[in-house]
């Protein structure tokens, strides 16, 4: 099979993580595959065009010839506008999709090309769980303090409140909605620095579990209107970490509530990229990643994890290539049948819409059948 790797071009949101390391390149060309790779298409990464040929890449020079010569494309973000005149008919195209919340544009190119679209983020394992999205997931947790830290800053307009305070100062306060992968790693870094950390989940027995995790450190509510009232009175940070895989995030804070929220205090909506679940939230970008509503600061980049784009390109690596590699071996539609987890990631079947949740959430109807491989 022919794989592409195309450098991204979300310049103005610093996309500068890459689909795949010259690892998964090499681990793919030793299967006996092809991979393109445009030039200069790691070089955010740290990796430059002479280490992904020497693990056996051929480099070129646009991003026409990758997907001119690709069956599978392999990206981090969704296709933007001057990329779809490059898209081949019955290609397959592999990202991190978000459809549901994309301009109605890239649904229309997709549908027009007749496009594989895999969206990485839903792809479940046997578990349920999302394992492409799980170590972006685990980054943005991670990374959740160090931004929260710096945006209370006094001279950054916060509260000028330390998370972990001092000796007879008491600690900051965090509340954090979703006990999942990214609440559970915000929870660990926040806890680490010496935080109050309250967590609010609709899963009783998730809360359980990070109770658990957590020796009993934290505190945990259970996501009602009535708990979300009650902790923006009184909250240094607030975490949006809620996640339904295929779907609009649900907006459980209201700019009501944003109102009663202390001067200075910090939201981070990392629900942006499937919509946000806090009614004031709107996407921002790395290079201009904050506003201000209400007295409050928000930050809602969705691609946060491309801050450390090295760490998170070989954590895309790791997580996707097994799919990759049964890609090349069984193909789309023996993947299909064989690996329901993997289906879940199917938004798109040769153009028609696959993906119920995303249906859903576009008002169309779904025109691909996944149990059987064909269009409706």
């Amino acid at each position: 099979m022919e794989f592409g790797i195309p450098k991204e071009v979300r310049t103005l949101q610093s996309e500068l993580r890459v689909g795949l390391t010259p690892a998964g390149v090499k681990n793919l060309v030793s299967r006996d595959h092809t991979v393109y790779v445009e030039k200069s298409a790691g070089e955010g990464s740290g990796f430059g065009d002479e280490v992904y040929r020497a693990h056996g890449a051929q480099i070129v020079y646009s991003a026409a010839e990758v997907y001119g010569r690709s069956d599978t494309v392999v990206k981090v973000g969704r296709p933007m506008q001057q990329e779809y005149q490059f898209f081949r008919p019955g290609q397959t195209i592999f990202s991190f999709l978000h459809l549901q919340v994309a301009s109605s544009d890239l649904f229309e190119a997709l549908q027009e090309a007749e496009i594989t679209a895999v969206a990485m983020e839903t792809i479940q394992n046997k578990n349920g769980h999302q394992p492409v999205l799980v170590p972006m997931s685990e980054v943005a947790g991670r990374l959740a303090p160090i931004v929260a830290g710096q945006l209370l800053m006094s001279n950054q307009g916060g509260r000028g409140t330390l998370l972990g305070g001092i000796p007879g100062v008491p600690r900051g306060t965090v509340a954090i909605l979703g006990a999942g992968v990214l609440g559970t790693n915000a929870i660990q870094s926040f806890l680490g620095l010496g935080s109050q950390v309250i967590v609010l989940d609709n899963d009783i027995e998730r809360l359980g579990k990070v109770d658990q995790l957590f020796a009993s450190r934290i505190t945990t509510l259970m996501s009602t209107r009535h708990n979300f009232e009650r902790i923006c009175d009184f909250v240094d940070v607030l975490v949006g970490a809620i996640h339904e895989p295929g779907r609009r995030a649900e907006q459980l804070i209201t700019r009501d509530m944003v109102r009663k929220m202390r001067p200075g205090s910090v939201i981070l909506d990392f629900s942006i990229n499937d919509g946000g679940c806090v009614e004031t939230s709107r996407p921002t970008t790395l290079r201009d990643p904050v506003y201000v509503i209400d007295d409050v600061i928000h930050f809602c980049v969705p691609n946060l994890p491309a801050a450390v784009s090295r760490t998170t390109s070989y954590g895309l690596t790791n997580a996707l290539m097994p799919y990759l590699l049964d890609l090349g071996q069984y193909g789309m539609m023996g993947m299909i049948e064989q690996d329901p987890g993997f289906a879940q990631g199917v938004h798109m079947l040769q153009g028609n819409l696959a993906h119920p949740g995303v249906a859903a959430d576009l008002d169309r109807e779904v025109t691909a059948s996944l149990s059987n491989g064909e269009a409706q």
